[in-house]
C-alpha cells in the first residue's frame, strides 16, 4: 500500500560526538513517568521476541520515538504521551480523542525523518508499524539503532507477511484483530503498563462485538480501493480490509489475491462487480484520486465503472487510510462497514 513505504532514505553517517552523546544519554532526562509507578511495572530488564529480534528493555522507556502513525496512536491510547520524545510519518489527522495528548509530543516530520533527527531526541525506545520504516531505505535499520543501545519494535502484523518484493508485501495467513491486540499488549509490556493494555484491548473488542452484533453479510461482496485512479490499489484477501470483511461476514471480491495492495485494472474490477465499495478518504497528496470525493467522481464518470452495482446505488463507505492498515483504527473500519451494511439493507 502506498502509505506503507517511506520515501526518504536514511542518512547513515554519524559524527563521533553525536554517537557518544546518545550512548551517554540513552535513557536520559525525559518526562516524568506516568501515573503507574515502577511498582506496577516489575520485572525489568525484560525481553520480547519481535519479528526475529530479541528486544531487551532495561527500564520503562522515558524518551520513546514512534515512527508511524499506527504505533503512535497505540502509545497515545495507552496514556504514554509523557513518555514520548517525538513522532513522525503521519498519513491522517490524529484520532479526535487523542488530539490533546498528541499536541504535547513533538512531530519530527509528516513523513520519514532522517536518522540524525531521531537521534537528536536521545531515544531510549523506537517503534514503527512497518518493516520498511526500520529497514534499508527507511529511517535506519534496527541494527543501527541497536548498536547505539536503542531497542526497537516493529508491528508483528507487518513482519508476518512477505515484504521481499517491491510492493507492499503479500500474506499467506490472513490478518486477524488478534494481531493488533497482540501489538497493544507488547507495547504495554515494554512500558510496564500491562493493565492499560488489557483495558484498551477490552474496549476495542467490545466495540467490535457491538458493531457486528446481528450482522451477517455472507451474500454481499465488498471491494476496498485505497488510491490511484490510473492503476488503482485494491485490497487483497488478507490484510486489514480482510479482517474487516471477515468481521461482518462478507466476501472480498479479490479474496484470490494475496498481495496486500495489488494494482488491478478497472475492467477486472467491473467484472467482479462488488455490491459495496469501501473507499480510502486520504489527506495526503502522493497519488491521483486521494480523497473520497475524487474517487467517487471518477467512479461515476468512468465508462468501465459507472454501471457497477455499487456505483449505480451509491453504496460507498468512506474510511481513513489508517483504518485500512492493521491498527486500532481497523476497529473504526469494522464499525463503519457494519453500519453501512445495515443502512444499505445488506446486513442479513
Amino acid at each position: 500500500m502506498p502509505i506503507a513505504r517511506p520515501a526518504r532514505c536514511a542518512t547513515l553517517w554519524l559524527t563521533g560526538a553525536l554517537t557518544g552523546a546518545l550512548l551517554l544519554t540513552g535513557c536520559g532526562g525525559g518526562p516524568e513517568a506516568s501515573s503507574e509507578s515502577s511498582e506496577d511495572a516489575p520485572g525489568y530488564p525484560r525481553t520480547l521476541s519481535n519479528c526475529g529480534h530479541k528486544v531487551r528493555i532495561t527500564a520503562p522507556p522515558r524518551q520513546a520515538v514512534s515512527l508511524n502513525q499506527g504505533s503512535t496512536e497505540i502509545l497515545l491510547s495507552l496514556g504514554l504521551a509523557d513518555r514520548m520524545a517525538a513522532t513522525a510519518t503521519w498519513t491522517d489527522p490524529v484520532l479526535p480523542g487523542l488530539r490533546e495528548a498528541n499536541a504535547t509530543v513533538p512531530r519530527l516530520a509528516d513523513n520519514a525523518p532522517s536518522f540524525e533527527k531521531v537521534l537528536d531526541k536521545e531515544p531510549d525506545f523506537v517503534s514503527a508499524s512497518f518493516e520498511s520504516t526500520l529497514g534499508k531505505g527507511g529511517v535506519a535499520t534496527r541494527e543501527q539503532f541497536e548498536k547505539l543501545g536503542v531497542p526497537t519494535y516493529v508491528s508483528p502484523a507487518d513482519c508476518v507477511k512477505d515484504n521481499s518484493g517491491d510492493g507492499d508485501g503479500s500474506r499467506t495467513t490472513p490478518l486477524t484483530m488478534d494481531d493488533v491486540y497482540g501489538e497493544i499488549r507488547d507495547l504495554a509490556r515494554v512500558f510496564g503498563v500491562e493493565k492499560r493494555g488489557d483495558a484498551l484491548v477490552g474496549r476495542l473488542k467490545a466495540r467490535v462485538a457491538k458493531a457486528t452484533k446481528g450482522v451477517d453479510a455472507s451474500g454481499t461482496s465488498v471491494l476496498y480501493w485505497f488510491a490511484n485512479s490510473e492503476s488503482p490499489y485494491m485490497a487483497g484477501c488478507c490484510g486489514a480490509p480482510g479482517a474487516i470483511t471477515h468481521a461482518v461476514g462478507a466476501k472480498d471480491v479479490f479474496d484470490d489475491a494475496h498481495e496486500e495492495w495489488p494494482q488491478i485494472n478497472w475492467e477486472t474490477v467491473a467484472e467482479r462487480n462488488p455490491d459495496v465499495l469501501v473507499i480510502g478518504d486520504l489527506t495526503r497528496k502522493q497519488e491521483s484520486a486521494e480523497t473520497a470525493a475524487k474517487k467517487i467522481a471518477f467512479l461515476e464518470s468512468n465508462p468501465a465503472t459507472r454501471s457497477m452495482d455499487a456505483v449505480r446505488h451509491k453504496r460507498y463507505v468512506l474510511l481513513s487510510g489508517q483504518a485500512m492498515n492493521p491498527s486500532i483504527r481497523t476497529v473504526d473500519g469494522i464499525e463503519k462497514v457494519a453500519a453501512a451494511l445495515r443502512r444499505f439493507g445488506l446486513d442479513q
